[in-house]
Protein backbone atom coordinates (compact mmCIF):
# COMPACT_ATOMS: atom_id res chain seq x y z
CA UNK A 1 0.00 0.00 0.00
CA UNK A 2 1.49 3.52 -0.96
CA UNK A 3 2.11 5.66 1.64
CA UNK A 4 0.55 9.24 2.12
CA UNK A 5 2.89 11.86 0.46
CA UNK A 6 3.74 13.58 2.89
CA UNK A 7 6.56 13.67 5.53
CA UNK A 8 6.71 11.43 8.25
CA UNK A 9 6.66 12.17 11.84
CA UNK A 10 9.08 10.62 14.45
CA UNK A 11 6.79 8.64 16.96
CA UNK A 12 9.24 9.97 19.35
CA UNK A 13 8.63 13.97 18.73
CA UNK A 14 4.84 12.68 19.84
CA UNK A 15 6.38 11.16 23.18
CA UNK A 16 8.26 14.08 24.04
CA UNK A 17 5.23 16.62 23.69
CA UNK A 18 4.51 16.65 27.51
CA UNK A 19 1.04 18.50 26.93
CA UNK A 20 -0.06 15.27 25.60
CA UNK A 21 1.86 13.12 28.18
CA UNK A 22 1.54 10.03 25.97
CA UNK A 23 3.40 6.72 27.47
CA UNK A 24 5.29 4.22 24.92
CA UNK A 25 4.87 0.85 26.67
CA UNK A 26 6.22 -1.63 24.18
CA UNK A 27 8.14 -1.38 20.44
CA UNK A 28 10.67 1.10 18.82
CA UNK A 29 10.39 4.77 19.46
CA UNK A 30 12.01 5.30 16.08
CA UNK A 31 9.20 4.43 14.59
CA UNK A 32 7.47 7.05 11.73
CA UNK A 33 4.04 7.73 11.11
CA UNK A 34 2.28 8.90 8.36
CA UNK A 35 -0.72 9.92 9.38
CA UNK A 36 -3.45 9.83 12.17
CA UNK A 37 -6.88 7.55 12.28
CA UNK A 38 -9.29 6.66 14.95
CA UNK A 39 -11.25 2.96 14.89
CA UNK A 40 -13.94 1.04 17.57
CA UNK A 41 -13.64 -1.39 14.78
CA UNK A 42 -12.33 -4.94 15.34
CA UNK A 43 -10.86 -5.11 11.70
CA UNK A 44 -10.11 -1.31 10.97
CA UNK A 45 -7.77 -2.84 8.10
CA UNK A 46 -9.65 -2.05 5.09
CA UNK A 47 -9.70 1.84 6.12
CA UNK A 48 -6.51 2.23 6.22
CA UNK A 49 -3.27 3.32 3.76
CA UNK A 50 -0.33 1.80 6.07
CA UNK A 51 1.88 4.06 7.90
CA UNK A 52 -0.98 5.47 10.56
CA UNK A 53 -1.34 5.87 14.19
CA UNK A 54 -4.36 4.27 15.21
CA UNK A 55 -6.26 5.38 17.81
CA UNK A 56 -8.36 2.63 19.74
CA UNK A 57 -10.52 2.75 23.55
CA UNK A 58 -10.49 -0.91 22.61
CA UNK A 59 -14.20 -1.53 22.50
CA UNK A 60 -13.92 -4.33 20.41
CA UNK A 61 -10.74 -6.27 22.75
CA UNK A 62 -12.00 -9.15 24.96
CA UNK A 63 -12.71 -8.08 28.71
CA UNK A 64 -13.31 -4.64 28.19
CA UNK A 65 -16.21 -2.92 30.14
CA UNK A 66 -18.54 -2.26 27.26
CA UNK A 67 -19.75 -5.83 27.15
CA UNK A 68 -18.30 -9.11 25.45
CA UNK A 69 -15.07 -8.67 23.40
CA UNK A 70 -15.67 -9.62 19.85
CA UNK A 71 -11.73 -10.04 18.94
CA UNK A 72 -8.92 -11.11 20.96
CA UNK A 73 -5.92 -9.03 21.23
CA UNK A 74 -3.34 -11.16 19.47
CA UNK A 75 -5.32 -11.27 16.41
CA UNK A 76 -6.21 -7.75 17.10
CA UNK A 77 -2.42 -6.81 16.73
CA UNK A 78 -2.06 -9.53 13.71
CA UNK A 79 -4.78 -7.56 11.57
CA UNK A 80 -2.82 -4.30 12.29
CA UNK A 81 0.67 -5.49 11.46
CA UNK A 82 -0.68 -7.13 8.10
CA UNK A 83 -2.30 -2.89 7.12
CA UNK A 84 0.58 -1.65 7.85
CA UNK A 85 -0.48 0.24 11.16
CA UNK A 86 2.65 2.31 12.03
CA UNK A 87 1.94 2.66 16.06
CA UNK A 88 -1.11 2.13 18.09
CA UNK A 89 -2.69 4.74 20.76
CA UNK A 90 -4.88 2.98 23.06
CA UNK A 91 -6.97 5.58 25.58
CA UNK A 92 -7.35 4.35 29.18
CA UNK A 93 -10.97 4.47 30.27
CA UNK A 94 -14.36 4.83 29.66
CA UNK A 95 -13.88 1.08 27.60
CA UNK A 96 -10.64 -0.23 29.79
CA UNK A 97 -9.31 1.02 32.97
CA UNK A 98 -5.75 0.20 31.87
CA UNK A 99 -4.33 -1.08 28.21
CA UNK A 100 -4.94 -4.93 28.44
CA UNK A 101 -2.06 -6.66 29.09
CA UNK A 102 -2.21 -9.29 26.18
CA UNK A 103 -2.25 -6.38 23.83
CA UNK A 104 0.93 -5.01 25.00
CA UNK A 105 2.31 -8.44 24.98
CA UNK A 106 1.11 -9.08 21.40
CA UNK A 107 2.44 -5.55 20.30
CA UNK A 108 5.85 -6.49 21.90
CA UNK A 109 5.59 -9.72 19.65
CA UNK A 110 5.45 -8.02 16.50
CA UNK A 111 7.20 -5.15 17.16
CA UNK A 112 4.19 -2.73 16.90
CA UNK A 113 4.43 0.38 18.99
CA UNK A 114 1.88 0.64 21.41
CA UNK A 115 1.50 3.96 23.56
CA UNK A 116 -0.75 4.74 25.66
CA UNK A 117 -3.52 7.78 25.97
CA UNK A 118 -4.00 9.24 29.09
CA UNK A 119 -7.83 10.21 30.39
CA UNK A 120 -6.92 13.78 29.99
CA UNK A 121 -5.77 13.74 26.10
CA UNK A 122 -8.33 13.52 23.40
CA UNK A 123 -7.56 11.85 20.38
CA UNK A 124 -8.07 15.01 18.29
CA UNK A 125 -5.20 16.09 20.58
CA UNK A 126 -2.98 13.93 19.45
CA UNK A 127 -4.33 14.29 16.09
CA UNK A 128 -3.20 17.78 15.69
CA UNK A 129 -0.18 17.16 16.76
CA UNK A 130 1.00 14.68 13.96
CA UNK A 131 -0.54 17.09 11.69
CA UNK A 132 1.35 19.70 12.69
CA UNK A 133 4.55 18.14 13.01
CA UNK A 134 3.81 16.88 9.51
CA UNK A 135 3.54 20.54 8.52
CA UNK A 136 6.54 21.28 10.10
CA UNK A 137 8.38 18.61 8.16
CA UNK A 138 6.96 19.23 4.78
CA UNK A 139 7.74 23.05 4.95
CA UNK A 140 11.32 22.05 6.27
CA UNK A 141 11.21 19.84 2.87
CA UNK A 142 10.48 22.91 0.91
CA UNK A 143 12.68 25.37 2.18
CA UNK A 144 15.22 22.60 1.42
CA UNK A 145 14.60 21.98 -1.80
CA UNK A 146 14.24 25.43 -2.37
CA UNK A 147 18.01 26.04 -1.03
CA UNK A 148 19.16 23.35 -3.17
CA UNK A 149 17.77 24.88 -6.27
CA UNK A 150 19.25 28.37 -5.67
CA UNK A 151 22.48 26.62 -5.01
CA UNK A 152 22.17 24.42 -8.00
CA UNK A 153 21.38 27.43 -10.25
CA UNK A 154 23.92 29.48 -9.18
CA UNK A 155 26.82 26.49 -9.41
CA UNK A 156 25.54 26.48 -13.11
CA UNK A 157 26.57 30.04 -13.88
CA UNK A 158 30.01 29.27 -12.47
CA UNK A 159 33.37 28.85 -15.15
CA UNK A 160 33.41 25.31 -15.24
CA UNK A 161 29.54 24.10 -14.62
CA UNK A 162 29.20 20.46 -14.59
CA UNK A 163 31.77 20.22 -12.07
CA UNK A 164 30.20 22.71 -9.65
CA UNK A 165 26.67 21.32 -10.09
CA UNK A 166 28.01 17.61 -9.41
CA UNK A 167 29.71 18.76 -6.41
CA UNK A 168 26.87 20.67 -5.01
CA UNK A 169 24.27 17.93 -5.51
CA UNK A 170 26.70 15.64 -3.84
CA UNK A 171 26.78 18.55 -0.91
CA UNK A 172 22.76 18.88 -0.77
CA UNK A 173 22.76 14.92 -0.91
CA UNK A 174 25.16 14.18 1.72
CA UNK A 175 26.45 11.37 -1.25
CA UNK A 176 28.52 11.09 -4.47
CA UNK A 177 27.46 12.16 -8.25
CA UNK A 178 28.85 11.54 -11.41
CA UNK A 179 27.78 12.26 -15.01
CA UNK A 180 28.18 9.54 -17.53
CA UNK A 181 29.74 9.95 -20.79
CA UNK A 182 27.34 8.59 -23.84
CA UNK A 183 28.13 5.32 -25.34
CA UNK A 184 30.60 5.22 -27.91
CA UNK A 185 32.33 8.35 -25.92
CA UNK A 186 34.35 9.36 -22.89
CA UNK A 187 35.05 12.32 -20.96
CA UNK A 188 37.24 13.65 -18.54
CA UNK A 189 36.48 13.41 -14.89
CA UNK A 190 36.44 16.88 -12.50
CA UNK A 191 39.75 15.17 -11.42
CA UNK A 192 42.59 13.57 -12.70
CA UNK A 193 41.03 10.57 -13.62
CA UNK A 194 40.25 9.87 -17.13
CA UNK A 195 36.32 8.19 -18.19
CA UNK A 196 35.93 4.70 -20.01
CA UNK A 197 33.33 4.81 -22.55
CA UNK A 198 30.31 4.66 -21.08
CA UNK A 199 31.78 4.26 -17.24
CA UNK A 200 32.20 6.10 -14.39
CA UNK A 201 35.51 7.69 -13.91
CA UNK A 202 37.85 6.35 -11.76
CA UNK A 203 37.68 8.28 -8.02
CA UNK A 204 39.83 11.32 -8.04
CA UNK A 205 39.37 14.83 -6.05
CA UNK A 206 37.51 16.86 -8.04
CA UNK A 207 38.55 20.34 -9.31
CA UNK A 208 42.79 18.65 -9.82
CA UNK A 209 44.34 18.20 -12.73
CA UNK A 210 42.92 17.71 -15.82
CA UNK A 211 39.56 19.50 -14.84
CA UNK A 212 37.80 20.53 -18.20
CA UNK A 213 34.83 22.73 -19.65
CA UNK A 214 31.47 22.62 -19.57
CA UNK A 215 30.85 19.98 -21.73
CA UNK A 216 33.32 17.18 -20.11
CA UNK A 217 31.00 14.03 -19.72
CA UNK A 218 32.66 12.18 -16.89
CA UNK A 219 33.21 14.61 -13.95
CA UNK A 220 31.92 13.18 -10.82
CA UNK A 221 31.71 14.90 -7.12
CA UNK A 222 31.60 13.46 -3.39
CA UNK A 223 33.83 11.19 -1.05
CA UNK A 224 34.89 7.72 -3.57
CA UNK A 225 32.73 4.53 -4.04
CA UNK A 226 33.28 1.32 -4.16
CA UNK A 227 33.97 -1.18 -7.31
CA UNK A 228 30.18 -3.15 -6.42
CA UNK A 229 28.32 0.48 -6.01
CA UNK A 230 29.85 1.81 -9.32
CA UNK A 231 29.16 -1.31 -11.23
CA UNK A 232 25.69 -0.93 -9.85
CA UNK A 233 25.16 2.59 -10.78
CA UNK A 234 26.60 1.57 -14.30
CA UNK A 235 23.84 -0.85 -14.72
CA UNK A 236 20.94 1.50 -13.87
CA UNK A 237 22.82 4.45 -16.21
CA UNK A 238 21.74 1.41 -18.76
CA UNK A 239 18.24 1.71 -18.14
CA UNK A 240 17.52 4.95 -18.84
CA UNK A 241 20.14 6.23 -21.24
CA UNK A 242 17.94 4.45 -24.38
CA UNK A 243 15.27 6.62 -23.04
CA UNK A 244 12.92 3.43 -21.68
CA UNK A 245 12.56 5.36 -18.31
CA UNK A 246 13.43 9.14 -16.96
CA UNK A 247 14.70 7.81 -13.45
CA UNK A 248 15.74 4.42 -11.75
CA UNK A 249 16.22 3.65 -8.60
CA UNK A 250 17.99 0.36 -6.61
CA UNK A 251 19.55 -0.03 -3.27
CA UNK A 252 22.78 -2.02 -2.17
CA UNK A 253 24.12 -2.73 1.15
CA UNK A 254 22.23 0.17 2.71
CA UNK A 255 23.32 2.60 -0.31
CA UNK A 256 20.57 4.14 -1.97
CA UNK A 257 21.35 4.26 -5.90
CA UNK A 258 19.44 6.54 -8.59
CA UNK A 259 20.19 7.82 -12.76
CA UNK A 260 18.81 10.06 -13.96
CA UNK A 261 18.42 10.42 -18.11
CA UNK A 262 20.14 13.65 -18.74
CA UNK A 263 20.19 13.19 -23.04
CA UNK A 264 22.61 12.98 -25.19
CA UNK A 265 23.11 9.46 -24.01
CA UNK A 266 24.27 10.67 -21.16
CA UNK A 267 22.91 9.79 -17.31
CA UNK A 268 23.20 11.50 -13.85
CA UNK A 269 24.30 8.85 -10.82
CA UNK A 270 23.71 9.04 -7.32
CA UNK A 271 24.90 6.63 -4.40
CA UNK A 272 23.51 8.26 -0.84
CA UNK A 273 23.46 6.75 2.63
CA UNK A 274 20.26 7.66 3.09
CA UNK A 275 17.44 8.69 0.61
CA UNK A 276 15.72 12.09 2.36
CA UNK A 277 12.32 13.61 1.62
CA UNK A 278 13.00 16.01 -1.58
CA UNK A 279 16.01 14.30 -2.72
CA UNK A 280 14.29 12.91 -6.15
CA UNK A 281 13.18 16.88 -6.38
CA UNK A 282 16.53 18.41 -6.07
CA UNK A 283 18.61 15.33 -8.41
CA UNK A 284 15.79 16.12 -11.20
CA UNK A 285 16.85 19.99 -10.89
CA UNK A 286 20.20 19.16 -11.05
CA UNK A 287 19.81 16.50 -14.46
CA UNK A 288 17.52 19.42 -15.89
CA UNK A 289 20.70 22.03 -15.68
CA UNK A 290 23.04 19.06 -16.59
CA UNK A 291 21.03 18.64 -19.64
CA UNK A 292 20.77 21.77 -20.67
CA UNK A 293 24.63 22.29 -19.75
CA UNK A 294 25.69 19.74 -22.03
CA UNK A 295 23.60 19.82 -25.18
CA UNK A 296 24.99 19.49 -28.33
CA UNK A 297 22.91 22.31 -29.78
CA UNK A 298 23.10 26.01 -28.30
CA UNK A 299 20.11 26.57 -26.08
CA UNK A 300 19.86 30.29 -27.56
CA UNK A 301 19.91 27.74 -31.15
CA UNK A 302 16.46 25.92 -29.64
CA UNK A 303 14.99 28.61 -27.93
CA UNK A 304 14.92 30.30 -31.08
CA UNK A 305 13.24 27.29 -33.06
CA UNK A 306 10.47 26.99 -30.39
CA UNK A 307 9.78 30.90 -30.74
CA UNK A 308 9.34 30.62 -34.53
CA UNK A 309 7.15 27.06 -33.66
CA UNK A 310 4.46 29.30 -31.22
CA UNK A 311 4.80 32.43 -33.63
CA UNK A 312 3.63 30.00 -36.57
CA UNK A 313 6.58 30.36 -38.54
CA UNK A 314 9.41 28.38 -39.76
CA UNK A 315 11.59 26.19 -37.14
CA UNK A 316 13.78 24.52 -39.97
CA UNK A 317 16.52 26.90 -40.18
CA UNK A 318 17.46 26.38 -36.35
CA UNK A 319 16.56 22.89 -36.49
CA UNK A 320 18.24 19.52 -37.46
CA UNK A 321 16.23 17.42 -39.78
CA UNK A 322 14.68 15.30 -37.05
CA UNK A 323 12.67 13.09 -37.26
CA UNK A 324 10.99 15.20 -34.14
CA UNK A 325 8.49 14.43 -32.03
CA UNK A 326 5.42 17.07 -30.74
CA UNK A 327 4.16 16.20 -27.06
CA UNK A 328 1.23 17.38 -24.77
CA UNK A 329 1.22 16.48 -21.36
CA UNK A 330 -0.76 17.34 -18.58
CA UNK A 331 -1.36 16.51 -14.64
CA UNK A 332 2.45 16.45 -13.63
CA UNK A 333 4.38 18.88 -12.09
CA UNK A 334 8.03 19.80 -12.81
CA UNK A 335 8.03 20.21 -16.68
CA UNK A 336 11.61 21.08 -16.55
CA UNK A 337 12.17 17.42 -14.88
CA UNK A 338 9.79 16.25 -17.98
CA UNK A 339 11.94 18.27 -20.66
CA UNK A 340 15.48 16.52 -18.93
CA UNK A 341 13.51 13.05 -19.19
CA UNK A 342 12.48 13.26 -22.81
CA UNK A 343 16.04 14.47 -23.52
CA UNK A 344 14.16 18.35 -24.88
CA UNK A 345 14.58 21.67 -24.01
CA UNK A 346 12.03 22.46 -26.19
CA UNK A 347 9.67 23.32 -23.51
CA UNK A 348 6.92 25.79 -23.23
CA UNK A 349 5.14 25.57 -20.16
CA UNK A 350 1.23 26.88 -20.24
CA UNK A 351 -1.81 26.92 -17.62
CA UNK A 352 -3.77 24.18 -18.85
CA UNK A 353 -0.56 21.62 -19.45
CA UNK A 354 3.11 21.37 -21.48
CA UNK A 355 3.81 21.38 -25.14
CA UNK A 356 7.46 20.25 -26.00
CA UNK A 357 9.34 18.99 -28.90
CA UNK A 358 12.18 16.43 -28.40
CA UNK A 359 14.43 14.36 -30.97
CA UNK A 360 14.08 11.44 -28.90
CA UNK A 361 11.06 8.96 -29.11
CA UNK A 362 8.85 9.48 -26.47
CA UNK A 363 7.76 7.22 -23.69
CA UNK A 364 5.01 7.17 -20.68
CA UNK A 365 6.45 8.92 -18.09
CA UNK A 366 5.58 8.98 -14.15
CA UNK A 367 3.05 11.42 -13.32
CA UNK A 368 2.04 13.14 -16.44
CA UNK A 369 -0.34 12.28 -19.32
CA UNK A 370 1.37 12.32 -22.89
CA UNK A 371 -0.20 12.22 -26.22
CA UNK A 372 2.83 12.20 -28.92
CA UNK A 373 2.86 13.11 -32.38
CA UNK A 374 4.18 11.20 -35.33
CA UNK A 375 7.70 11.72 -35.97
CA UNK A 376 7.99 14.67 -38.44
CA UNK A 377 10.40 16.95 -39.94
CA UNK A 378 11.12 20.32 -38.86
CA UNK A 379 8.51 21.44 -41.86
CA UNK A 380 6.06 19.64 -40.21
CA UNK A 381 5.63 20.13 -36.56
CA UNK A 382 2.48 22.31 -37.05
CA UNK A 383 0.28 18.92 -38.00
CA UNK A 384 2.41 16.90 -35.44
CA UNK A 385 1.68 19.76 -32.73
CA UNK A 386 -2.64 18.82 -33.61
CA UNK A 387 -1.43 15.42 -33.65
CA UNK A 388 -0.37 15.28 -30.25
CA UNK A 389 -3.19 17.60 -28.90
CA UNK A 390 -5.64 15.03 -30.18
CA UNK A 391 -3.58 12.78 -28.66
CA UNK A 392 -4.05 13.44 -25.26
CA UNK A 393 -7.77 14.00 -25.52
CA UNK A 394 -7.72 10.61 -26.19
CA UNK A 395 -5.50 9.49 -23.63
CA UNK A 396 -7.70 11.71 -21.24
CA UNK A 397 -10.93 9.85 -22.31
CA UNK A 398 -9.68 6.80 -21.76
CA UNK A 399 -7.75 8.04 -18.75
CA UNK A 400 -4.49 6.44 -19.98
CA UNK A 401 -1.23 7.57 -19.31
CA UNK A 402 0.11 7.44 -22.57
CA UNK A 403 -1.39 7.86 -26.53
CA UNK A 404 0.48 8.18 -29.55
CA UNK A 405 -0.55 9.54 -32.97
CA UNK A 406 -2.02 6.77 -35.20
CA UNK A 407 -0.47 3.99 -33.11
CA UNK A 408 -2.98 1.23 -33.27
CA UNK A 409 -0.58 -1.38 -31.14
CA UNK A 410 -2.30 -4.61 -29.85
CA UNK A 411 -5.97 -3.19 -30.37
CA UNK A 412 -5.61 -2.29 -34.12
CA UNK A 413 -4.78 -6.13 -34.80
CA UNK A 414 -8.32 -7.01 -33.85
CA UNK A 415 -11.04 -5.83 -36.23
CA UNK A 416 -13.05 -2.67 -34.28
CA UNK A 417 -16.50 -4.72 -34.79
CA UNK A 418 -15.64 -7.32 -33.17
CA UNK A 419 -13.98 -5.70 -30.30
CA UNK A 420 -17.19 -3.78 -29.90
CA UNK A 421 -19.14 -6.76 -28.96
CA UNK A 422 -16.96 -8.64 -27.35
CA UNK A 423 -16.56 -5.58 -24.83
CA UNK A 424 -20.42 -5.28 -24.59
CA UNK A 425 -20.25 -9.09 -23.89
CA UNK A 426 -17.81 -9.06 -21.32
CA UNK A 427 -19.26 -5.07 -19.25
CA UNK A 428 -22.90 -6.35 -20.11
CA UNK A 429 -23.30 -7.21 -16.06
CA UNK A 430 -21.52 -3.55 -15.07
CA UNK A 431 -23.92 -0.69 -14.96
CA UNK A 432 -22.07 2.82 -16.06
CA UNK A 433 -21.12 3.95 -12.70
CA UNK A 434 -19.34 0.22 -12.21
CA UNK A 435 -17.76 0.81 -15.26
CA UNK A 436 -16.61 4.29 -14.49
CA UNK A 437 -15.03 3.17 -11.31
CA UNK A 438 -13.09 0.22 -12.80
CA UNK A 439 -11.92 2.04 -15.97
CA UNK A 440 -10.58 4.44 -13.54
CA UNK A 441 -9.41 2.09 -10.88
CA UNK A 442 -7.18 0.83 -14.15
CA UNK A 443 -6.10 3.56 -15.08
CA UNK A 444 -4.76 4.21 -11.85
CA UNK A 445 -2.78 0.46 -11.18
CA UNK A 446 -5.35 -0.50 -8.55
CA UNK A 447 -4.44 2.94 -6.49
CA UNK A 448 -7.37 3.25 -4.28
CA UNK A 449 -6.61 6.96 -3.56
CA UNK A 450 -6.24 8.22 -6.81
CA UNK A 451 -8.89 6.53 -8.51
CA UNK A 452 -11.08 7.94 -5.47
CA UNK A 453 -9.49 11.40 -5.99
CA UNK A 454 -10.01 11.53 -9.98
CA UNK A 455 -13.80 10.41 -9.57
CA UNK A 456 -14.36 12.57 -7.04
CA UNK A 457 -15.71 9.75 -4.63
CA UNK A 458 -14.71 8.38 -1.16
CA UNK A 459 -11.76 5.81 -1.48
CA UNK A 460 -14.11 2.84 0.53
CA UNK A 461 -16.93 3.60 -2.36
CA UNK A 462 -13.84 2.74 -5.03
CA UNK A 463 -12.92 -0.57 -2.94
CA UNK A 464 -16.82 -1.51 -2.85
CA UNK A 465 -17.19 -1.10 -6.47
CA UNK A 466 -14.31 -2.77 -7.68
CA UNK A 467 -15.36 -5.79 -4.97
CA UNK A 468 -18.77 -5.59 -6.26
CA UNK A 469 -17.36 -5.86 -10.29
CA UNK A 470 -15.12 -8.95 -9.53
CA UNK A 471 -18.40 -10.34 -7.97
CA UNK A 472 -20.27 -9.72 -11.00
CA UNK A 473 -17.72 -10.47 -13.84
CA UNK A 474 -16.65 -13.27 -12.13
CA UNK A 475 -12.89 -12.28 -12.35
CA UNK A 476 -9.77 -12.33 -10.39
CA UNK A 477 -8.69 -8.55 -10.75
CA UNK A 478 -5.96 -9.57 -9.40
CA UNK A 479 -4.61 -11.28 -12.09
CA UNK A 480 -2.80 -8.92 -14.81
CA UNK A 481 -4.08 -10.71 -17.58
CA UNK A 482 -7.61 -9.85 -16.52
CA UNK A 483 -7.06 -6.67 -15.60
CA UNK A 484 -5.46 -5.97 -19.40
CA UNK A 485 -8.43 -7.85 -20.99
CA UNK A 486 -10.90 -5.38 -18.83
CA UNK A 487 -8.59 -2.62 -20.12
CA UNK A 488 -9.26 -3.11 -23.83
CA UNK A 489 -12.66 -3.84 -23.12
CA UNK A 490 -13.39 -0.30 -21.51
CA UNK A 491 -11.19 1.31 -24.34
CA UNK A 492 -13.50 -0.36 -27.26
CA UNK A 493 -16.76 -0.78 -25.65
CA UNK A 494 -19.75 1.35 -27.28
CA UNK A 495 -23.31 2.53 -25.33
CA UNK A 496 -24.07 0.46 -22.49
CA UNK A 497 -26.89 -1.67 -22.28
CA UNK A 498 -29.11 -1.48 -19.15
CA UNK A 499 -27.54 -3.50 -16.70
CA UNK A 500 -28.77 -4.81 -13.78
CA UNK A 501 -28.34 -2.93 -10.70
CA UNK A 502 -25.95 -2.94 -8.82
Amino acid sequence: MEAPPTPPVPLARLLTDAELGLRLLTGPAEAEVHGVHASEMADPSPYLLGGELLLTAGAELAGGSGGPGLVDAGTYAARLVRAGVGAVGFGVTPVHGTVPPELVEACARYGLPLVEVPPGTPFTAVGRAVWRLMEQARTGELRRVTEAQRSLAAAAARPDPVPAVLSRLAASLGGWTALLPPAGGAGTGAGPGTGTTGRIPDPAPAGGPGATGQRTAGAFAGSPVGDDVRAALEGLAARVVPGSAATATDTLGGTHLAAYAVGGGRALVLATPARAPGDHTIASVAAVLLTLLTADRPAGDEAAALTRLLLDGDPAAALPPGPWYAVHARGGTGPQALAAALGTVLLDPRPDGVRLLTDREPGPQPGWRLGVSAAAPPGGLRSADAQARRALERAEAARAPFARHADPGFAGLVDEAEARAHAATLLAPLSDALRDTLRGWLAHHGGWDRTAAALGVHRNTVRQRVARCAELLDRDLDDPDTRMELWFALRREGPAPAPPAD
